[in-house]
């Protein structure tokens, strides 16, 4: 039996084709503001899979979720949008309005807080850094913040005079440059952050996303655990307790 797992978040599409619960196909791609049709291009070779199911998080509007909705409808399988509840598979959610957190956030958490008596930090280093915390199956809420990228950026276009190439995000020393100060400081405010938060509620580390392993070479008195395509395993487990739901 093969599964479609999609993830289209806020720059990538992201996919994993599972037979039998094996991932035998994945794939990351930016998908440039317009996931649809990135996913238009991909629809034939699912179709040639032959596929029986697929789940889908997407942090995309209405508008774009019910075209992409309507791709995937050619493929003639039953398609699950996760949405997040208030509480689901024994999860709890901690926003007051539990449809204002982010199904990415959700999914996430759904796949790392599985011990009701661990208490968790799951921090996603994506496109934005976001932090979630869980005291067992209770989500608490978190925090979001601009990643490394969308920082330097905003400090390029609202700082004249300061132009600061690509550069890698790999030191904590004063910067004696204003390319290594910007990129340096930048780095030990969000490691900051995130020490912070450990120190006021120390819980079991996990990070995810792309820039996983930069933070975790910072965090190690923290034992930090990395955890590759958190989302895309939440949603396996979102998926799982829908279909043991209906039985």
């Amino acid at each position: 039996m093969k599964n479609l797992w999609l993830d289209i978040g806020n720059t990538r599409l992201k996919y994993w084709i599972t037979e039998n619960g094996q991932v035998i196909e994945q794939a990351a791609e930016l998908h440039l503001q317009s996931p649809a049709d990135l996913l238009l291009g991909l629809i034939q070779h699912f179709k040639a899979l032959k596929l029986q199911k697929a789940g889908v998080s997407s942090v995309q509007d209405a508008k774009s979720n019910e075209r992409i909705q309507k791709i995937l409808k050619r493929l003639n399988i039953p398609v699950v949008f996760a949405k997040v509840h208030a509480e689901y598979a024994g999860l709890k959610c901690g926003y007051d309005a539990p449809a204002q957190l982010g199904i990415d956030r959700w999914l996430q958490v759904l796949a790392a807080a599985r011990n009701p008596a661990q208490k968790y930090c799951i921090i996603s280093c994506g496109t934005a850094l976001t932090i979630d915390l869980a005291d067992g199956l209770q989500h608490l809420g978190g925090y979001i913040l601009p990643n490394l990228y969308l920082q330097r950026d905003s400090l390029i276009q609202n700082t004249k005079g300061i132009k600061i190439p690509d550069a890698a995000f790999d030191d904590l020393s004063p910067g004696r440059n204003t390319i290594d100060a910007v990129h340096h400081g930048i780095l030990l405010s969000l490691l900051s952050t995130i020490e912070k938060v450990m120190d006021k509620y120390p819980s079991k580390l996990i990070l995810t996303g792309g820039d996983a392993p930069l933070f975790a070479q910072y965090l190690q008195r923290y034992q930090p655990e990395i955890e590759t395509d958190l989302l895309l395993k939440g949603l396996q487990v979102y998926i799982q307790a829908l279909s043991a739901s209906k039985n």
